[in-house]
């Protein structure tokens, strides 16, 4: 397999955190998303990923895109550890943690809305930081509402063993200290977070360990 990643990216995160609980080998191509004027927006890039976003990952021919649908994907492939229940109903529970976080949080801070907030509505540093503060702490706050109120969270975000949830949640809790947001109200998310990083599956997805890493 082979993984187009870029370090920061919270979407690469994911799927690095995926591919390592499921133990499978794969090759990180590196698509640098400052360098160049983005390297996501090269023609050889658009060319696998129309979208013009990471990751993107190559399987037997194939190319998948979107994180989720990627995890997803894998976790069908590749079952065991399973990274989602047995049960409707806690696939259901865990799927509405992810989402709250990749399509909730994730897509109204991500690189691009902030270079469009800077370059075309003329935001300054200042406004741009409190725009991601804003909603990330907003929607961490409703992730720990959940979390909180759940009979079924336990040492991770759905009993103890990782699962699609943490796989999300870990990736957004690292952004929201690296923009320096307010985690006070956010104990459990925390918690979570932190046994997470315990794992050496999360250690090794981490940005700092990436070798496209600055």
């Amino acid at each position: 397999m082979k993984l187009y990643t870029y370090f920061r990216s919270s979407a690469a995160y994911r799927v690095r955190i995926a591919l390592n609980l499921k133990g499978l080998p794969y090759e990180a191509v590196p698509v640098h998303l400052l360098r160049n004027g983005g390297e996501q927006r090269q023609a050889d890039y658009l060319a696998l990923n129309p979208a013009g976003l990471v990751p993107a990952l190559e399987d037997g021919g194939a190319v998948l895109t979107q994180s989720l649908a990627i995890i997803e994907y894998l976790d069908e492939t590749h079952p065991q550890p399973p990274l989602l229940p047995g049960d409707a109903l806690g696939r259901a529970r865990i799927r509405a943690l992810a989402q709250a976080i990749a399509c909730d949080i994730h897509p109204i801070n991500n690189l691009r809305v902030l270079q469009y907030l800077s370059r075309e509505l003329g935001a300054s540093e200042e406004q741009k930081t409190a725009w991601y503060r804003h909603w990330v702490e907003e929607g961490l706050a409703a992730v720990e509402a959940m979390l909180a109120q759940a009979p079924r969270s336990g040492r991770f975000c759905f009993g103890d063993t990782p699962t699609l949830a943490d796989i999300c949640l870990v990736p957004q809790v690292f952004n929201a200290q690296r923009f320096k947001c307010n985690t006070a109200h956010i104990p459990t998310v925390l918690r979570i977070a932190e046994a997470c990083e315990a794992l050496e599956a999360f250690r090794l997805a981490a940005p700092a360990n990436q070798p496209d890493a600055e």
